[in-house]
């Protein structure tokens, strides 16, 4: 017989629960980075209509009376956003969804909840799908109606909350507190990875035609959303479930029984906890021939299933439940500083690239993008040091504090050179977003299983939430505000920037000092495990 393989040997090596839990990792990663992927050809369709619009201004003064006038016209003619006050237009774009995105996330985990994850998910993507395809036929149809689009906005923002909670509900299911801010800081590269696979997609039309910069991410949203229908597994106990009905039909052999009956062999392994809503009732008198043992566990004959339902099921928690859960309150207002930042930076960061280092708005662009690459770093750097030192409290605090005198630096330092820029732009990134990946995952799931929920492990969607939703109102708010600060100069927004993460930093002090005075992390999860749903 030849000898096995060493990679398959490897691929063996490896439980079949794990397997499950990779691809878990995976889709869920696959899923939420579509959502981001739909999110940002507004971004670089805004660009491109902000210089056609930009030379023709210039172009129509200083030749008015130029024969080639109608043509250039022709070029920037995509009303309502070829007059003067197009930047207020496009920026009432950005504010209507961000806003809608950031009211409805207070609503989405608690429906969510309610509603088989899988089935929600899928419903979310493909409706955001569907609005997605629809901006862009604004431009096939020549639709120039701005309520058409500030309507789009605020709709796409309303499915779109349907992701969040429900991927970090999954995640959150199927690992457990150990390792649970690396894996979650590795996972949450998911963010920049659909910024930059968004931006390349939306590129590859808009110059040509818009629509399809909007109609192709659109439809791959709809199609990650059939996957999800066919593929997401909420919780390891769905399969769990599954497999225990498919091994049960596979292993029952009918024979009679003494009462007529038929007896059924069903693989049971010791030590393995059945399923939260059932109960093997096993018969008085064993099997002919004792009990069959073998490798993959034990046979035990059973005269008849009864399913025992349990008292009730687990309930949905409240939402002013959810705000009583010790910390929810507190890292929920500190997200909200801590997303204003980051989505400040999102917003504005190529434009004021352009305008401190003198470069293009393609250069800026690009080198934007490492601001993205210093956040993934940032998130995995915070979940490893919070995973080793159980507080998650303090290490947000960390950041935060080393986060504003670095801004600060950055604004000094960013008009040196393409050199200075470079370095500040990862320090930046990781520092800002770490805090930012860390409390929107880690601290979510844990806040989500703590010891008062007593092992209701459904409140998990609803702490995400709200967590995330007041995170969203900063969101909006940022970019609002350094649209009006830009106005009196580039120091004015960073003073703003460096204010809010001090802010954020004064709302963790208490959660810090109870992590310092017990001298471990008082963040949940780590004595309790996640109940069966």
């Amino acid at each position: 017989m030849a000898p096995v393989p060493p990679g398959i040997r490897f691929l063996t090596s490896f439980h079949r629960d794990q397997w499950y839990r990779a691809f878990t990792f995976i889709l869920t990663f696959l899923l939420y980075t579509s959502f981001h992927l739909s999110r940002k050809p507004i971004s670089i369709v805004k660009s491109e209509l902000h210089k056609n619009c930009s030379v023709m201004t210039e172009l129509s003064e200083g030749a008015s009376s130029s024969s080639q006038q109608p043509q250039i016209q022709t070029d920037c003619s995509w009303k309502p956003f070829d007059k003067s006050n197009y930047k207020q237009l496009l920026g009432a774009m950005d504010y209507s969804f961000l806003c809608a995105y950031a009211v409805g996330m207070y609503l989405s985990g608690i429906i969510g909840e309610r509603l088989p994850i899988r089935l929600y998910l899928t419903v979310g993507m493909i409706t955001s799908g569907l609005f997605t395809c629809l901006f862009g036929f604004g431009y096939i149809y020549n639709i120039h109606s701005l309520g058409f689009y500030i309507f789009i906005q605020v709709a796409n923002g309303l499915v779109q909350t349907t992701g969040w909670p429900s991927v970090v509900t999954c995640i959150g299911n199927w690992f457990g507190k150990g390792r649970r801010g690396l894996v979650m800081g590795v996972w949450n590269s998911h963010t920049s990875v659909g910024n930059i696979l968004g931006s390349l997609i939306a590129g590859c039309w808009v110059s040509s035609n818009w629509g399809m910069s909007f109609i192709v991410p659109g439809l791959i949203i709809i199609a990650m959303g059939i996957v999800c229908f066919l593929f997401l597994i909420e919780h390891p106990n769905d399969l769990r479930n599954v497999c225990t009905q498919n091994t049960s039909r596979a292993t029952t052999r009918g024979r009679p029984g003494r009462n007529g009956q038929v007896d059924a062999l069903l693989q049971y392994k010791p030590g393995k906890a059945q399923s939260w809503d059932t109960e093997l009732l096993l018969g008085q008198s064993g099997c002919e021939g004792g009990v069959c043992v073998d490798r993959e566990g034990v046979c035990v004959s059973v005269q008849q299933l009864v399913v025992v339902k349990s008292e009730t099921e687990p309930s949905a928690i409240s939402f002013m439940g959810a705000l009583n859960i010790p910390g929810v309150v507190e890292f929920s207002l500190c997200l909200l500083f801590a997303k204003l930042v980051s989505y400040t930076f999102l917003f504005w960061l190529p434009m004021y690239i352009t305008k401190a280092a003198h470069l293009d708005a393609k250069k800026a662009g690009d080198l934007s993008t490492l601001f993205d690459v210093g956040g993934i770093v940032g998130g995995i750097l915070a979940g490893v040091v919070s995973d080793k030192l159980g507080k998650r409290a303090s290490t947000c605090a960390v950041m935060l504090l080393l986060a504003a005198p670095t801004l600060y630096v950055f604004s000094m330092i960013s008009e040196l050179g393409l050199g200075p820029t470079i370095v500040m732009l990862l320090v930046c990134g990781a520092l800002v977003n770490g805090p930012y990946a860390l409390i929107t995952t880690a601290v979510s799931a844990d806040l989500g299983t703590h010891k008062s929920l007593k092992g209701n492990a459904r409140a998990l969607s609803t702490v995400t939430a709200i967590i995330d939703g007041t995170g969203s109102v900063g969101a909006a708010v940022g970019p609002l505000l350094a649209g009006l600060l830009s106005a009196q100069g580039w120091d004015q927004v960073f003073y703003m920037l460096m204010a809010a993460d001090f802010l954020a930093l004064l709302l963790l002090l208490r959660l810090v000092m109870k992590e310092l005075k017990s001298g471990k992390s008082p963040n949940p999860g780590a004595a309790v495990q996640l109940k069966e749903h």
